[in-house]
């Protein structure tokens, strides 16, 4: 297995809240991999942005303390490190006043590097206001990419809102609206597994798939969070983007070519046949109770009232000739029993079994995407238990862990950031939303957010440590179907 290392041309990476969570945990960590590994030129020159008075050095300060918490030891060689850090500056800004403007422009006009871009790692509220700033000066001239962070929106209303303002001042080439999740190496195998292989696109679709699980299950809590995210919820924060893509790339068409539009047209034409979940029982809203080492959700919240929801399970729909009578169960959580992403695939049983007289059959086939931990693929099989004694059927796994085979050759398994930051600098915009795909996915989830509203709803409670509330294992058991355990 050889890692094929691709440089970008030299660029100009402007980070808006350089100094937040987001920066120190992931963008600073992201481009250090890039660069110890070639693919982020010594041309290339990161400026960190925030309101905080502080100077150059002391931000250099900031950023190889980054390093140091969230960096491997083993990838951190004192020369490398010195000349990452040699790419990186600092500029003090009031995003939404007059502060430090010109000195930007001053900064970026002297240079001659052929990709400019913002990265918005900021609260949505300054989206709008950095955005027309940038174009008043004219720093947005063609090199120029905007990056823009979760969430884009918070209902179809603003979501549209912010799409009119932002496409007024940037073409929607210039925008890049970022869904982590989609550059998860197991999700982009995810597509080179259905449209590079012949195996699976046969099968497919209604005919031999039973139904498709997705779950993005967390362990920790909202500490910390509380403010922002008791005003969205996890329908808003995680269902609406992350879900909803990752539904979108198991049940797309195969794109014509391998392009930004064409593979995007096809996550579209999903968003909009999703059918309208007009059954309650279809939805299944929880919030984490006390346990015996954490606290509640309206401890963590500081709103003993609150009824925004830190658990969502729900049965969604595909509307079209591919996927007629299959359903999709997407769940997520916060506190549940342990931290796992991934999406199941389950085959039908075979039609007719000439084993049943004499073994008891495994069960059917299931594919397992999993996304974190333990990057992988694994294809669940029924095989001859080996030895004598007559034909007992087992179960069997083709397992195909990327995470352990890179290790094997000395490779790493990259974040998710390091390639969309790569693909921003490429003008790749494969992996990055479309302003009428966030749309699209808004106007599925707002009729659902609207309803529990009308009705009142309160999440169901459950235990931290525990799979959710019991009703959402009732969602699949109406259905004759059970949840994979989240282990």
């Amino acid at each position: 297995m050889v890692a094929h290392v691709v440089p970008v041309d030299p660029f100009d990476l402007i980070v808006f809240g350089a100094t937040g969570d987001l920066a120190r945990r992931k963008l600073i960590p992201a481009l250090y991999h890039r660069f110890r590994d070639g693919q982020m030129p010594d041309g290339a020159r990161v400026v960190g942005v925030a309101r905080s008075d502080m100077g150059e050095e002391e931000y250099l300060r900031t950023v190889d303390s980054a390093l140091t918490e969230f960096v491997e030891p083993e990838r951190l060689d004192p020369e490398t490190r010195r000349r990452f850090l040699s790419c990186m500056g600092y500029q003090q800004i009031d995003a939404g006043g007059e502060l430090g403007w010109e000195m930007l422009k001053t900064r970026l006009d002297a240079s001659d590097r052929p990709v400019r871009a913002f990265y918005l790692s900021v609260a949505p509220h300054l989206f709008e206001p950095i955005a027309a700033r940038t174009h008043a000066l004219g720093i947005a001239d063609e090199r120029f990419r905007l990056v823009v962070e979760k969430p884009f929106g918070h209902d179809l209303a603003t979501a549209r809102a912010l799409n009119r303002s932002l496409s007024a001042r940037f073409p929607e080439t210039q925008i890049y609206r970022i869904d982590h999740y989609l550059g998860k190496e197991t999700v982009q195998n995810l597509m080179a597994l259905r449209f590079a292989n012949t195996l699976f696109e046969p099968l497919w679709n209604g005919h031999h798939i039973d139904h498709v699980q997705i779950t993005v299950a967390e362990t920790v809590g909202i500490t910390g969070r509380g403010q922002y995210y008791d005003g969205v919820g996890a329908m808003r924060d995680m269902v609406q983007n992350h879900l909803l893509q990752l539904l979108c790339l198991v049940a797309m068409e195969p794109p014509a070519r391998f392009d930004p539009d064409a593979v995007r047209d096809e996550k579209l034409k999903v968003l909009r046949s999703l059918a309208p979940v007009t059954d309650p029982l279809h939805v299944v809203r929880g919030q984490y109770r006390c346990g015996s080492r954490t606290p509640s959700y309206h401890d963590e919240a500081e709103r003993p009232d609150s009824r925004t929801e830190s658990f969502v399970a729900l049965r969604a729909e595909v509307s079209n000739w591919r996927w007629a009578g299959v359903p999709f169960y997407l769940r997520t959580g916060k506190r549940l029993r342990s931290r796992m992403s991934e999406i199941v695939v389950q085959f039908k049983e075979a039609p007719h079994s000439i084993f049943r007289s004499r073994s008891r059959h495994p069960g059917p086939n299931v594919l397992c995407i999993r996304l974190q931990p333990n990057e992988g693929i694994k294809l669940g099989l029924t095989i001859k238990d080996p030895g004598p004694g007559g034909m007992r059927l087992a179960p069997a796994e083709l397992d195909m862990t990327f995470d352990a085979t890179l290790r094997e050759h000395g490779l790493r398994m990259p974040d998710a950031y390091e390639r969309l930051v790569m693909d921003v600098m490429r003008g790749d915009q494969t992996l990055f939303m479309r302003g009428d795909e966030v749309e699209a996915a808004w106007a599925w989830v707002d009729p659902i957010i609207a309803d529990w509203e009308d009705r009142k709803d309160r999440p169901h409670p459950y235990d931290p440590g525990s799979s959710g509330p019991e009703d959402a294992l009732m969602l699949l058991h109406r259905d004759r179907r059970r949840w994979r355990e989240i282990e």
